[in-house]
């Protein structure tokens, strides 16, 4: 069977599970209070019993990828806006993209991008790697399954996204969990198919003075590259054209162009603490599962009292009266001496006052651009005269190791007569090792070693206020003088019967270059840059939040001094061929400043919704850093139930931005680069982008259906997110997700 094939098959088998399992669930469910049903609904319904009153399912935590913290989070579990969560460009659209599901992407919002590390190569798909900062580990009171997949088209153009998720316990301090994630996109325009596979295995264990968390993984990435359309007028003016042309018609710069990408990572955190006991209430979870232990308890122990009685029966050659047992173990139980049951629901605390902390992260990585053929003239320079392959093919390969240790000792919050706040003083050694093409069959290595020590002031506990600071200083090694300073706070207070929170965060990060922008070898791009700066770049950034109006208000303001980043040019021919490519890492010496305000307000009046996220940011150096000045997002929608048990959201929701010389992908690299041919800079945006959906939460299932692009006309538009790279046309897409439970 075809891949398109099972997708298809199991999207359908997930849909007509649908109403057969709204009339008999015989699995352990958990409605919205946490209450579990082991039994089936139509046999509660026939004895007339009611839901017992059993513990919460799943318990989700995020840990900090240097000291390992736990940071308590919530399962993804919500309907509301379910339906953007299967795009790349973002859950507001805010992302460029190449056009394709599962494309290389970069945000417009120059405030909400990340640096990410050295592999430059897998910056682009940041959304499909999973981090063990953003992993989900996980505590289940019984094993649970998540099955996901959304789809659209057909075998020749489809998109499908399929993901499975098992979580499960041994105990109650051990977990367990795997995930498989798969997007397959054949691609609406020509040469520019998708496939990403990622497989991710996760391990807790929570003791009272030791915990530690692990995660293995690895990814698998395939891309096509088509180098965009040759004329955007195919798009913009498909009027000056004598013929129709349909998406996979449109003609292309590359054919039988990849960039491949195998990525590995293990990373393992661990410490040991020092401390005391101490009684603190249960939490409202462990009273259900404290009284669900009980009841089971009893339950276990009547079962087995009776079971003993028909044995002695049998064993006697007596016959055993099973209703009679049952009148007199209920007349027992009615009248026996009432024992009193400790209602104050307490429990000991092990309270870790100080903590020794290690933290392995090992990262393996591999990257290929291959091409079959190449157009005469596309590149303007070429480096190796031949390829391992003939003629016009390339195979340009590189690979990264990365291994950092980190060792610290914590201070838990308030427990220290010196230092009031949580404290930690860390040191860490950093390894890695790149490797580069010389010639066509040699390769050269560099190795990289810094030592790096830091520290950690904290306020976690209490409601008013929360801060954090973290600074790191590379002492020893090719990093030497590498400065990152990290603080944050909030402060959350009622104001008018509202919960206010005001919140600031601000860093200095003093850097040297990464390792491709000063050394990257292959047949058409060749450098070697050992004159470039550290880059400083600082940030201050302040949030105001109004939680019942649904108001959030933010204003940042950075200075970027020695900005690295590529550029690239070519040259357009009469017949709209680019040809000459070349791109070239650059450091500007002006200091740059990017300002950045944002609005979102939610509006509601009855079933009526309506949500909005304002930007406007603003760049000093336009053409080093281009950014588009405006960008929006609207959702306008209705909320409601059926039945009292089917949630709906029905609605349209738009994205744009105004016009700006957006970044150009170079396929070679496969990075996003400034523009710097005057001559043939290409503007986009200016354009919306409107969806109309329907999205559903019934139980355990979240499920929609979309018509995406629905403003696409015929007479075309500048549907463009990445120059030359059209966004798909309008398209009918679903999803479902449904969780499992034992």
């Amino acid at each position: 069977m075809s891949t398109r094939a099972l997708t298809r098959t199991l999207a359908w088998m997930l849909f007509a599970f649908i109403p057969w399992t709204l009339q008999a669930q015989d699995y352990n469910s958990i409605d919205a209070d946490g209450n579990i049903t082991t039994r089936s609904s139509r046999q509660n319904a026939k004895e007339g019993n009611d839901k017992s009153d059993f513990p919460r399912g799943m318990r989700v935590w995020t840990v900090d990828s240097r000291f390992g913290d736990i940071t308590p989070a919530e399962p993804d579990t919500t309907s509301f806006m379910y339906m953007n969560s299967i795009f790349t460009t973002g859950l507001h659209g805010e992302y460029n993209t190449t056009g394709n599901l599962g494309a290389p992407r970069q945000n417009r919002i120059f405030t909400d991008r990340t640096d990410g590390n050295d592999f430059i190569f897998l910056h682009p798909y940041d959304y499909f790697l999973t981090q063990p900062e953003q992993l989900h580990f996980t505590n289940t009171y019984s094993p649970i399954t998540n099955l996901s997949l959304n789809s659209c088209g057909n075998r020749t153009n489809g998109e499908d996204h399929f993901k499975a998720l098992f979580a499960v316990n041994a105990g109650r301090r051990i977990g367990v969990g795997m995930k498989f994630d798969y997007l397959y996109g054949r691609g609406y325009y020509s040469d520019n198919s998708s496939s990403l596979n990622n497989y991710t295995l996760w391990g807790s264990y929570l003791g009272d003075r030791y915990q530690a968390h692990l995660q293995l993984g690895t990814n698998h990435m395939k891309q096509a590259e088509n180098g965009g359309i040759t004329d955007d007028n195919y798009i913009t003016h498909p009027e000056r054209f004598k013929d129709r042309y349909s998406s996979l018609e449109i003609p292309t710069m590359l054919t039988r162009n990849w960039n491949r990408n195998d990525h590995q990572q293990v990373f393992f955190s661990h410490r040991y603490s020092f401390g005391f006991n101490r009684q603190v209430p249960m939490t409202e979870e462990e009273i259900k599962a404290r009284k669900f232990a009980i009841a089971s308890a009893e339950e276990n122990a009547a079962k087995k009292a009776k079971e003993d009685a028909r044995a002695k029966a049998l064993e006697n050659d007596e016959d055993f009266d099973e209703e009679e047992y049952d009148r007199q173990a209920a007349f027992l139980k009615e009248n026996e001496p009432k024992v009193p049951v400790d209602t104050t629901w307490m429990k000991d605390e092990y309270v870790p006052v100080t903590s020794f902390i290690h933290t392995l992260d090992f990262k393996n990585y591999k990257h290929v651009y291959q091409a079959y053929s190449t157009p005469s003239d596309y590149y303007a320079n070429t480096f190796a005269t031949q390829s391992r392959f003939g003629g016009d093919s390339i195979y340009d390969d590189t690979k990264h190791l990365y291994l950092k240790n980190t060792f610290a000792i914590a201070l838990l919050e308030g427990f220290n007569k010196y230092i009031k706040t949580g404290a930690k003083v860390f040191a860490a050694h950093e390894y890695k090792r790149f490797t580069l093409p010389d010639s066509l069959t040699q390769h050269s290595s560099y190795n990289e070693n810094t030592v790096y020590v830091g520290g950690q002031i904290s306020k976690t506990e209490g409601k008013l206020l929360h801060y954090n600071v973290t600074g790191e200083f590379g002492v020893v090694g090719s990093s030497f003088g590498d400065l990152t300073i990290n603080a944050d706070a909030d402060l959350n207070f009622r104001l008018f019967g509202d919960t206010v929170q005001l919140a600031a965060s601000a860093f200095f990060h003093n850097l040297d270059p990464t390792f491709y922008y000063t050394h990257y070898h292959s047949k058409h791009f060749w450098w070697d840059n050992e004159d470039f700066k550290k880059q400083t770049h600082t940030r201050i950034q302040g949030q105001f939040s109004l939680q019942r109006t649904g108001t959030r208000l933010r204003v940042a303001l950075d200075n970027i001094k020695d900005y690295i980043y590529f550029g690239t040019s070519y040259t357009e021919t009469d017949n709209y061929t680019r040809t000459l490519n070349t791109v070239t890492p650059r450091q500007s010496g002006n200091l740059i400043s990017v300002v950045t305000a944002t609005l979102s307000q939610a509006f509601k009046y009855k079933i009526i919704h309506l949500d909005t996220d304002l930007t406007f940011q603003k760049s000093s150096h336009d053409n080093i850093l281009p950014l588009p000045m405006f960008n929006a997002y609207a959702n306008l929608y209705l909320r409601f139930k059926i039945a009292h048990v089917l949630d709906c959201d029905l609605g349209a929701d738009g994205r744009y931005f105004t016009k700006y010389h957006a970044p150009d992908f170079v396929p070679g690299i496969a990075q996003y680069a400034v523009q710097e041919n005057e001559e043939s800079r290409v503007d986009i945006g200016n354009y919306p982008i409107v969806n109309v959906y329907a999205n559903f939460f019934l139980k355990h299932a979240r499920f929609f259906v979309m018509m995406s692009h629905v403003n696409c006309s015929s007479d075309g538009g500048n549907y463009f997110l990445t120059p030359h790279y059209p966004i798909n046309q309008r398209i009918f897409r679903f999803g479902v997700s449904w969780n499992f439970f034992n």
